[in-house]
């Protein structure tokens, strides 16, 4: 089961980190990082009925 329940310690720290994880980053290497990023979470959660439960909300945006 997907956790959409708050998890992050401090979420504006993890959301900084992430931002700058980008910085001097060309707009393509941004995308290509994001997508590696997707990747490296999804093979790190590995559990199918998770990852179909999280691209259905992500697919959905926010408050559906």
């Amino acid at each position: 089961m997907l956790n959409t329940d708050p998890n992050l310690p401090d979420p504006d720290e993890a959301y900084a980190r992430l931002i700058a994880a980008h910085d001097g980053l060309s707009e393509a290497e941004s995308h290509a990082m994001n997508a590696r990023l997707v990747l490296i979470l999804m093979n790190h959660i590995g559990d199918r009925a998770v990852l179909d439960e999280a691209l259905r909300l992500a697919r959905e945006g926010p408050g559906n």
